[in-house]
């Protein structure tokens, strides 16, 4: 059923410098607008409602009862997300909060009961669905043009330089942890690709020498389609050294992924003429080097105990590193634009759901609490 609502006005709980940024993409979708910002400390709001020419509320209170305020924008810190959600639902209002949805995936669940119980839009901003990388590889993965799934790993090695030791992000009472505050981003993104996972095991490493205990390293082993997968997140990098890397090993060939959004890609495999050609037709903008292309005799070999047969080894790339800022804008766009659809018209199919701040949400509290201190 179509909503006779064409326009929707976003009022923001939270103005530090990411929603700005956020808030700039989501202008350019059609009939979104700012209705006004509430946030704790008042310089944030002023800076934000100067530069985005809007209202600024003096409390929570206020902004929840604004009429003109169709969509709430949560940006505070993490342990505010589920009581700032669940303030915001009951007042009637549509949510999109930044991850982590809550610390725990029952608060979740809480608030999809709220949003479904009064037919309204509640989703975190986990973007990383809207990359078009992402739809690429799920065709490569779901057609198996190199096979079946084996192995993958997600290092992040990130930037510690401007988190000093007061910080929110250290205090886990305040960020929930690193699994919680910043791994939900990729136990969505793997499960997008791969399925459910399960959790095998999981680490988190303490920082030595330091006046307060807090664990800037972390990591967890999942099964995916009877496959491991590796995700290590590790805060303790000099900014212009911040660097990620994620790798999906095949039968036939392997997929690596560069930057935490992936912006670009360098394929290599072992393929016929027909899946070479498939492989092409995902990757239009990619190149394909034909590294080797083998004559009768030499077409066959064999991976993972089975007998098979190539024409060509080939690596494709396409993307360029420098372009990610530019991505993450375009998939804050297109993740509002795909929940503004949704609300005019409840029969469209959304890429992200609440269901992705609940799955995700139970592997993160899951990995955080079985981890083993180290």
């Amino acid at each position: 059923m179509d909503s006779p609502i064409h326009s929707f006005k976003i009022g923001l709980i939270g103005a530090g410098g990411f929603s700005h940024f956020s808030v700039d993409a989501f202008l350019k979708v059609p009939g979104v607008s700012v209705a006004g910002v509430f946030d704790i400390n008042t310089e944030n709001a002023k800076s934000f409602a100067e530069k985005f020419n809007c209202r600024i509320f003096s409390s929570q209170s206020e902004l929840l009862a604004d009429t003109e305020t169709d969509i709430v924008y949560i940006t505070t810190p993490p342990y505010l997300h589920y009581q700032n959600s669940k303030d915001s639902l009951l007042a009637g209002k549509h949510v999109i909060c930044e991850k982590p949805a809550a610390f725990h995936a029952s608060e979740v669940e809480e608030l999809i009961s709220i949003a479904e119980s009064k037919n309204l839009l509640y989703v975190v901003n986990l973007m990383q669905r809207y990359n078009p990388l992402f739809l690429k590889i799920k065709t490569l993965v779901d057609q198996k043009l190199l096979g079946e799934f084996l192995h993958g790993y997600f290092e992040n090695y990130a930037s510690d330089e401007t988190l000093d030791e007061e910080h929110w992000m250290w205090d886990e009472k305040k960020s929930g942890g690193i699994f919680i505050e910043h791994a939900v981003h990729f136990f969505d993104l793997i499960e997008g690709w791969l399925g459910k996972g399960k959790l095998l095991a999981s680490q988190k490493v303490r920082r030595k020498g330091m006046n307060k205990e807090f664990w800037p390293e972390v990591q967890a082993i999942c099964e995916y389609r009877n496959g491991l997968f590796n995700f290590y997140h590790g805060f303790h990098q000099a900014s212009r050294m911040d660097r990620q890397e994620l790798k999906l090993v095949f039968e036939t060939g392997e997929v690596t992924l560069f930057e935490w959004v992936p912006s670009r890609l360098v394929l290599k495999g072992l393929v016929s003429d027909k899946n070479m050609k498939a492989i092409a037709n995902i990757f239009q903008d990619g190149i394909i080097e034909i590294e080797t292309s083998f004559t009768d005799k030499d077409k066959a070999y064999r991976s993972h105990s089975t007998d098979r047969q190539a024409d060509h080894q080939i690596v494709l790339e396409i993307g360029d590193n420098d372009l990610k800022f530019s991505i993450y804008q375009q998939l804050l766009t297109d993740m509002m634009a795909d929940q503004i659809q949704w609300l005019k018209n409840r029969n469209h199919q959304r890429r992200i759901t609440e269901q992705n701040a609940l799955n995700s949400t139970s592997m993160a509290e899951e990995a955080d609490k079985l981890a083993i201190l180290i």
